[in-house]
């Protein structure tokens, strides 16, 4: 196992002894919440030829040698592409929520022989990531099904390494038909303290991009203040 693989491990396992000592509590979601269903809507072929993807990691700036997290990764569609870009001298850790599936993309990382991703368990509302590790986490297609949005979100940028960007790609619909308006989704990251720095519609339908960094200080969760749908 290289060392960048051992340092990984390691902060994952350090991270799932920091437990909170007591659980905060956040604000509900003033909106509907999708149901969770599988990312094998379309054969993987049928989605490169979209080119999806491939514009997403452009726009996104992934680079060879970057810490990047995949997180709701699913059956891996983005995981293995991005493993690509990142190279062996970076890595990837790919989160879902389903131990199931979390297990069937852990047999098709070592199937593939990916020695630069990792696969871990995460919560509804807490992906655990270890603190500060990554350049770039990625959200796609899965943020409308996520029951908790600020305790997720509040968790989750602590993962990001200073001037790292959380990446979004969604749907411009309403989040019962499995999308979020760009505006609702704008409004919950700013309450947990998270700024747009890029937005793009993507080729090909109601599909668009969105990237947040860190603006500010993380708020206390009695602080949050929810948006309305």
């Amino acid at each position: 196992m290289s060392t960048r693989a051992v340092t990984l491990a390691a902060l994952l396992a350090l991270s799932a002894c920091r437990a909170e000592p007591a659980q905060p509590q956040f604000p509900k979601a003033q909106r509907d919440v999708a149901p969770i269903v599988g990312d094998s809507f379309s054969t993987e072929d049928a989605r490169d030829r979209l080119g999806e993807a491939e514009e997403v990691m452009r726009l996104a700036g992934v680079t060879p040698g970057m810490w990047v997290a995949d997180v709701g990764a699913g059956e891996g569609y983005y995981t293995v592409r991005l493993a690509r870009i990142v190279g062996p001298r970076g890595r990837v850790l790919a989160e879902d929520i389903v131990p199931e599936v979390r297990d069937t993309l852990g047999e098709r990382v070592q199937r593939e022989g990916f020695d630069n991703v990792a696969v871990k368990l995460g919560t509804p509302d807490n992906p655990l990531l270890p603190r500060q590790s990554f350049d770039r986490i990625f959200l796609v297609h899965m943020y409308h099904e996520v029951e908790s949005p600020y305790a997720f979100l509040w968790h989750m940028r602590e993962g990001l390494k200073p001037g790292g960007l959380a990446v979004v790609v969604d749907s411009d619909r309403p989040t019962g038909r499995h999308g979020i308006p760009p505006a609702q989704l704008k409004c919950e990251f700013a309450a947990v303290g998270l700024e747009p720095v890029l937005s793009r519609d993507l080729i090909g339908g109601e599909a668009y991009l969105t990237a947040f960094r860190t603006a500010g200080e993380r708020p206390t969760p009695d602080a949050i203040k929810p948006c309305k749908s």
